[in-house]
């Protein structure tokens, strides 16, 4: 089995270059499976219901979220789709959910979206117990689990890839937009990767215009961000699952100017 993850969708023009590049990406991988991370698809904060279901018809399976699941109201109209996860750590009783279950070739996979606790800005659980105590309970009826981890701090991701090692089959890092060189594959079977990369405008500071991003670290005046234009990069990585064995066996980073 062939997955396909994409990282951090920004803005209109990372949708754009999404939809598309999934149809050609999962024909020349063989994917059989698309996890696509959207919270910053809605102008760089959030996601609205005309960019999910265009992104669900481009070919993504299930869309994770993050910081900013809540920055478009719009959201609350599908939240409850089972194809948009948010973090499972958010504090209990907030609408949507943290995890789905889908059938693909036979197989039970679980996608699991957590948020990190280092420098996020948001009140969340411990994603660590949450991720054990998802995996303690669904062990017996999925085959394969996959997390996104929404964290800003590389020891943070790094640490969840060895808590996790050998429970969960894949565990790749969003959120900082840049995608890292050290995809591996952990010693007890776990593929991991601290981040993917991002979608979006390939000439900017991580997707934002590279002027006002200057101007609030040359001035530290309160300049507003704007997303950045221009040509657009698409990252993420596809991981090549044993079917026997249900490990990977490669990841190929993706970085398409």
């Amino acid at each position: 089995m062939n997955i396909l993850a994409i990282g951090d969708i920004v803005g209109e023009l990372g949708v754009k270059r999404a939809i598309k590049e999934l149809p050609n990406l999962k024909e020349k991988y063989n994917i059989d499976f698309c996890i696509v991370n959207g919270e910053n698809s809605a102008g760089g904060m959030g996601i609205t219901k005309k960019i999910f279901d265009s992104l669900i018809k481009a070919g993504a399976d299930v869309i994770t979220m993050g910081n900013h699941t809540w920055g478009k109201k719009d959201i609350f109209s599908f939240i409850d789709d089972k194809k948009i996860i948010r973090p499972a750590n958010y504090s209990k009783g907030v609408p949507g959910k943290g995890y789905s279950i889908f059938t693909k070739n036979n197989k039970k996979i679980a996608v699991i979206n957590l948020i990190g606790r280092t420098e996020m800005g948001i009140l969340s659980e411990n994603p660590f117990t949450v991720a054990n105590d998802i995996y303690e309970k669904l062990k017996n009826e999925v085959d394969i689990f996959i997390l996104d981890f929404h964290a800003e701090a590389t020891a943070e991701k790094i640490a969840m890839g060895y808590y996790m090692d050998g429970k969960f089959n894949i565990i790749f890092g969003t959120h900082t937009h840049v995608q890292t060189a050290d995809d591996k594959i952990l010693e007890n079977g776990t593929a991991y990767i601290t981040d993917i990369g991002m979608t979006g405008p390939r000439k900017s500071v991580i997707g934002m215009d590279v002027s006002a991003s200057l101007k609030r670290f040359l001035t530290s005046l309160p300049e507003r961000y704007k997303l950045a234009d221009g040509e657009t990069m698409i990252n993420g990585c596809v991981f090549k699952i044993n079917d026997e064995t249900n490990r990977t066996e490669e990841i190929i980073r993706i970085n398409t100017k």
